[in-house]
């Protein structure tokens, strides 16, 4: 009878045991699916692609017919590489590593991933029972009741000695822990994605703000150009004074083009030196330490590959920032919902219990406990005023929140895209156009100059002819350093250039050498630094 008692007993242990393990199972996390956001094969600005042999034509109904969509499926950690390589400029690259190795922003942002891992690592430990130690006594009253004596026998002193080991476990009813991981898990890939935008901004900073940089050289050196030139023209008009050819009101116009062309070429240094000091910032260095050679820009001519599929923009660390967002936000609402279900706390600890120290540790003196000291395993929430329903609204909401964002980053992105798609296409001809206006305006101020030596027009004509050189050549520096920044600008929207796609003829400068394949350099390039380099450095 005993034996038998004895397999009932286990028999209910293993019982109670599977009844623990299927509610642990039994998760109230909503499942996780991506919302769903259509986006179309390929940007409205691209280039076109020239059409497709009946060979290689795509058939009907596949996802690279025009006019189709497709679910957008981030993948932020894409092999990216060194895009900035396209540019064939020695000068960019060591800048972009510098960058990478000093600047405070990105350690920073490194920082916040490994803080996040911690989150993650100390959520996962709730799976793990918890361990103590303690020693030490215990001075204590029993009372009379407690002891089975009358009630004026008085209660009796003591001292308890205890050496033991605590445990502590909470078993994953409704899965209140997993849902804890899986939303801190998710924050922690959200940061790794934060990181990496962090990163793709830093990169495409430091070249817009090259860019910027040359753009202002060559503003110096048309201004530098053109004070040469007006004081040639003052010293002419000076000599044709002191020949009484013309007047004294000449002479002062004259003095005054030169004056204005100096304050000019004056503004032009003060923007140079903030934008250098910008550059030594990003480079994480101190502006008095920093100091950049000038140089006048070289015109760059990217060409971006015809068909460029939007896919690319799957590559957005931000898109897939706002992506892990949402889904951490999901397992939160799992985490509300385990609130209003039971919660199991099981507590034991096992050591010696003495009356004396030097009998502590004799085998007589063992004990233990199983369960709570105070309170119960099992809590059932009845009533809170509202406060875990509130929660659980509250966390809905969020998650809410969080897909309207997410879409929101996807419109955003595809309009960035095809912003600057429209602008490298549209200043190709402006730059045209420009051109032929510089090239115009020098031959009416060169016509000017000669009829105004020969006494045929007045300086008023040669005033205006030289205003209009150096306006229309001012223009033509702003387009060039437009263009080279809209570059830019288009390769951080996609997330760090077209990938694989073949960019034909991809050339940098009209006289610099033509760099190689945008995808060729996609390939080869290593990839860029991880958050532990950054934190290590």
């Amino acid at each position: 009878m005993k034996r038998f008692e004895s397999l009932s007993g286990w028999g209910r242990a293993a019982a109670s045991g599977l009844l623990v393990a299927l509610l642990a199972a039994c998760s109230v996390e909503p499942t996780y699916k991506r919302p769903e956001v259509d986006t179309p094969v390929a940007f409205k600005e691209a280039p076109a692609a020239s059409a497709p042999s009946a060979a290689s034509a795509p058939s009907a109904g596949s996802a690279q017919d025009n006019g189709t969509w497709k679910q957008a499926q981030p993948a932020d950690d894409a092999h990216r590489g060194e895009w900035w390589t396209i540019f064939g400029d020695p000068q960019l690259n060591a800048l972009e590593e510098q960058a990478a190795a000093a600047n405070q922003d990105l350690k920073a942002a490194a920082a916040r991933v490994q803080q996040a891992r911690a989150v993650t690592q100390a959520a996962r430990s709730d799976w793990f029972p918890k361990l103590d130690a303690g020693f030490g006594p215990t001075r204590e009253r029993a009372s009379a009741a407690s002891q089975f004596l009358p009630d004026n026998a008085g209660g009796t002193n003591g001292t308890i000695w205890r050496a033991q080991v605590g445990a502590s476990y909470e078993a994953d009813l409704f899965g209140r822990v997993g849902s804890n991981v899986n939303a801190s898990r998710a924050d922690e890939q959200q940061s790794e994605a934060l990181f990496r935008s962090v990163q793709l901004s830093l990169q495409a900073d430091v070249a817009q703000n090259y860019f910027q940089l040359r753009e202002l050289d060559t503003d110096q050196d048309l201004y530098r150009r053109t004070v040469a030139l007006r004081e040639d023209t003052l010293k002419l008009v000076e000599r044709r004074f002191k020949e009484g050819d013309i007047g004294e009101l000449d002479v002062s116009r004259a003095r005054n083009e030169l004056a204005s062309a100096r304050a000019d070429a004056v503004g032009v240094a003060r923007q140079r030196a903030a934008s250098e000091h910008s550059l030594a910032i990003l480079l994480g260095k101190p502006p008095a330490d920093f100091s950049f050679a000038e140089a006048p820009l070289v015109p760059v001519t990217v060409r971006v590959p015809p068909g460029l599929p939007s896919a690319l923009l799957e590559r957005r660390p931000d898109i897939s920032a706002a992506e892990r967002a949402m889904q951490a936000a999901n397992a939160r609402v799992g985490l509300a919902k385990s609130a209003f279900f039971p919660k199991l706390d099981i507590t034991g600890a096992a050591g010696f219990e003495s009356a004396t120290l030097g009998d502590l540790f004799m085998w007589s003196s063992r004990a233990f406990i199983l369960g709570p000291f105070a309170g119960t395993a099992l809590t059932l929430p009845l009533f809170d005023g509202g406060r875990r329903k509130a929660n659980l609204a509250q966390a809905r909401s969020k998650y809410d929140e969080d897909v309207a964002q997410y879409r929101q980053q996807v419109l955003v992105a595809f309009r960035e895209v095809e912003d600057n798609l429209a602008d490298l296409r549209l200043l190709d001809d402006q730059m045209r156009e420009q051109n032929d206006a510089v090239q115009a305006s020098q031959r009416a101020a060169h016509l000017s100059r000669t009829q105004y030596t020969e006494g045929a027009v007045s300086y008023l004509d040669v005033i205006d002819g030289e205003r209009q050189v150096l306006i229309s050549q001012l223009q033509a520096s702003h387009l060039s350093g437009t263009q080279a920044v809209a570059t830019v600008n288009l390769i951080r929207a996609l997330g760090g250039g077209w990938g694989g796609v073949n960019a034909p003829d991809t050339a940098v400068g009209a006289v610099a050498p033509a760099s190689a394949p945008v995808a060729a350099v996609a390939a080869s390039a290593p990839a860029s630094a991880s958050v532990q380099q950054v934190a290590k450095q």
